[in-house]
């Protein structure tokens, strides 16, 4: 029997479940301190659930900020909703933790990125999809395992 541990997916759990556990202190406490977060997500994914102006406007990927104004935030174990403010536009949204791609809390330099490693889609990619035409319709990116944000990137200078 050929069976390895899939240490790829159980770290993403992990990472998630960690993420979980401290949006829903954020939903039940709020936010301590100078604590915000950057949670880039893959707005391609099924059962992201967003405005229709908001995928038009990011149609592969999307980053949102949890910091001063959000209300609404409520957690469960496929992943979190919220209302952010876009331009005084009040605007829910659900997020499920399986389309994450990053999640960074600047105020303390931690960081975590999610990349994909589903094997499934490798046995869908063929080179046609490679050749785009330009449509509206990105490729998704190679699968590829989990790695630690460097955050020097979202230092301000």
């Amino acid at each position: 029997m050929a069976r390895g541990i899939d240490y790829g997916n159980l770290m993403h759990q992990a990472m998630r479940g960690l993420i979980r556990q401290v949006l829903t202190d954020v939903a039940d406490h709020g936010l301590p301190g100078a604590h915000h977060f950057f949670i880039t997500f893959d707005t391609t994914d099924p059962d992201v659930q967003i405005a229709d102006w908001l995928r038009a406007r990011y149609p592969s990927e999307m980053t949102i900020v949890i910091q001063h104004w959000f209300e609404n935030l409520m957690v469960d174990d496929e992943g979190f909703t919220v209302t952010l403010n876009f331009g005084n536009q009040p605007e829910p949204m659900r997020v499920p933790f399986d389309a994450l791609r990053t999640f960074v809390d600047p105020s303390v330099e931690f960081g975590l990125r999610f990349e994909s490693h589903d094997e499934d889609d490798d046995e869908d990619a063929t080179d046609e999809d490679d050749d785009d035409d330009g449509g509206d319709d990105d490729p998704p990116p190679p699968p590829r395992e989990a790695e630690v944000v460097r955050l020097d990137r979202f230092r301000k200078s």
